[in-house]
């Protein structure tokens, strides 16, 4: 694999100094730089929204800083999360004085992390909540989900949290918010080959040749099926099989759906599964009332896709709607 790059060790700070020059309303912020914050952050009398974890996800994590999203992010290395004092800076840099939200993927080193970084934060006399994205359902059976990992679909979580904050919302209700679109959201990916960590001699995981894998995890962790590499409509077929079978749309059915690149697939690919997804609802009466394709969370250069199904209500179905200066959400 090749990569356009100078110095490894100089990676992640380098494109950290590319995405706040290459768009408004990002800067630099805390020890060493690792937190990402809105350009008019804190913004006094609002709820503040952060989150953070490793690098070589993009957009997610710190792409979603923005108004009407994320306030700040703690940016940690490459699949490594970041340590206390930087997430303890991100949640300092998104005080308005009226609480601050941590929106977190299911990981053991980000809640730790930020667990003693709201610690600290509450010694100071600020207030906080936590909201864990647990979302894919392959990483745990239902009766556990709350050990799943969180995949793409924190990105609706984002901007819920996000949006009703910007409107006013005290912290409570935004954290009611966010936490009830976690509840109703599903995701499940599948990983057709593997990506290198910039500085590594060779990929931390593989994928078989002419085999993809079902539910394997953002970070190379195990899926639930190896499968011989198929049609693109049987493998859609399969992974939304996967999320239906988990309850996913079982509500309102009216959905959410994002279909995500984990990073080396092509738009045109994943207008090829949205294409079946959109048939495969349609023939369950199920509506998608927003839809959402392209690369939203990514890894580094996997080759793969995301499917993410979020089940709406009205209260979510506007809060998505609302406006947001972040330039990785679709207008």
């Amino acid at each position: 694999m090749k990569k356009l790059m100078n110095n490894p060790a100089d990676y992640v700070d380098e494109a950290l100094d590319g995405l706040c020059e290459a768009f408004d309303g990002y800067r630099r912020t805390g020890r060493a730089g690792r937190v990402i914050a809105r350009g008019d952050a804190p913004l006094h009398g609002k709820v503040g929204v952060v989150t953070g974890g490793g690098f070589g996800h993009l957009p997610v994590f710190a792409g979603y800083v923005g108004s009407g999203m994320l306030d700040a992010c703690a940016v940690g290395n490459v699949f490594a999360g970041p340590p206390t004092d930087i997430c303890a800076d991100a949640i300092r840099a998104a005080d308005g004085k009226s609480g601050v939200l941590c929106v977190l993927g299911n990981y053991g080193g980000d809640r730790m992390s930020f667990a003693h970084a709201c610690d600290e934060f509450a010694d100071e006399g600020g207030s906080t909540a936590t909201v864990i994205v647990a979302d894919d359902v392959a990483s745990a059976p239902p009766a556990e989900s709350a050990k799943r990992r969180g995949v793409a679909g924190m990105v609706f979580a984002f901007k819920v949290a996000g949006a009703s904050a910007a409107r006013g919302d005290d912290l409570d209700t935004v954290a009611a918010f966010t936490r009830r679109t976690v509840e109703r959201t599903r995701t499940i990916g599948v990983a057709l080959s593997p990506c290198l960590i910039p500085g590594a001699d060779e990929p931390g995981f593989s994928v078989p040749d002419g085999k993809i894998e079902i539910g394997m995890g953002i970070h190379g962790e195990p899926g639930v099926e190896e499968r011989t590499l198929a049609a693109a409509d049987e493998v859609t077929a399969a992974m939304i099989e996967r999320l239906l079978a988990d309850g996913a749309a079982k509500g309102s059915r009216r959905v959410a759906v994002l279909v995500n690149s984990l990073g080396a697939t092509p738009l045109e690919e994943l207008l090829i599964v949205y294409r079946h997804v959109r048939r495969l609802l349609r023939e369950k009466d199920i509506e998608i009332a927003r839809r959402y394709v392209g690369h939203y969370a990514t890894s580094m250069e996997m080759a793969g896709c995301s499917i993410s199904l979020l089940d709406l209500d009205h209260d979510i179905d506007e809060l998505l709607a609302a406006p947001t200066g972040c330039p990785f959400w679709p207008r």
